[in-house]
């Protein structure tokens, strides 16, 4: 066998036509005029807006402000197994958004149009929102019912596009993502990279729901397809259910031997300061996600 040549992977300029993307090059400086304003676009859900901060020097000292949301523009992977409550946090931030004026657009790929519909005036009910004042700004695509949106990315950016424009939304949901490569894992971190792009090019605040394979470990990103949303989105949400089965854990949770208990973490983001504690969520009996206190708190109490 042969041994490697470095020097074949290396290709002298002068032999070859030169192919430079000057366009791509620029400094800080240059940059400057381009950057998006950041704060937080409102999430609907009960202690998760300030979980987001950002860090100012003042007086030599650094201080954290809250965002008060996600980040805007932000791609933001949503990832847990069944009965997480994934779904109910991207409809509450759609009708949140809806109800502060931003219309918002909402890609379904698991369940049809008409079902989807009855979960948002669910969720809008249980925050006291008024149905009525937001059905023209929440803009569902179904590509539920639809296999050529589902199966072709080009079809489906071009008919986001569309909705974008006409509609003038400012966000952008895809439940679920992982439907889009279903049975095509190899082909997840196209799909995720291409969606990424898409909503960076359209100034879009986005939400991305994948479903996590139950064999992974249960606090960490990983979603089917691998890393492929948790490594291209600009951070990602992790949720988690647990039956409570032992004593060290009914004194972990404080919770009853037999019960369900659900945690939430912030895996990562890298558009604003955040906190990475493990925290308690609940799903209350109207159907909303609650974001409770750190376990760290939880520990301190007898």
């Amino acid at each position: 066998m042969s041994k490697t040549n470095p020097s074949n992977f290396q290709e002298d300029p002068e032999e070859r036509e030169r192919n430079v993307f000057v366009e791509q090059v620029s400094t800080l400086e240059e940059l400057k005029g381009k950057a998006p304003k950041l704060f937080g676009i409102k999430s609907g859900v009960e202690g998760l807006d300030d979980l987001f901060f950002i860090t100012k020097l003042e007086k030599g000292k650094v201080k954290t402000i809250p965002l008060g949301g996600y980040p805007a523009y932000g791609v933001f992977n949503i990832t847990g197994v069944p009965d997480t409550g994934k779904s109910l946090m991207a409809e509450q931030f759609a009708v949140t958004q809806a109800s502060l004026g931003y219309p918002v657009c909402f890609v379904t790929v698991e369940q049809p149009a008409s079902f989807l519909y009855s979960g948002l005036k669910m969720r809008a009910e249980a925050l006291g929102i008024k149905f009525s004042k937001i059905e023209n700004s929440i803009v569902v695509i179904d590509a539920a019912s639809n296999s050529t949106l589902r199966e072709s990315i080009p079809a489906l950016l071009d008919t986001l596009a569309y909705a974008i424009e006409k509609y003038d939304t400012k966000s952008v949901v895809i439940d679920s993502i992982t439907g889009l490569y279903e049975a095509k894992e190899m082909m997840a971190r196209q799909v995720v990279r291409s969606l990424y792009n898409f909503m960076k090019k359209w100034h879009q605040t986005a939400l991305f729901i994948s479903q996590k394979r139950s064999g992974h470990e249960e606090l960490t990103a990983e979603a089917a397809g691998g890393y492929a949303v948790g490594h291209i989105v600009d951070g990602s949400l992790v949720l988690v259910k647990k039956e409570i089965s032992s004593r060290y854990e009914m004194s972990l949770y404080k919770a009853e031997l037999g019960s369900l208990v659900r945690l939430f973490r912030i895996d990562g983001c890298r558009m604003a300061g955040h906190d990475t504690r493990v925290r308690l969520l609940e799903i209350t009996k109207v159907g909303l996600v609650k974001i409770g206190p750190p376990l760290s708190e939880l520990a301190k109490t007898k």
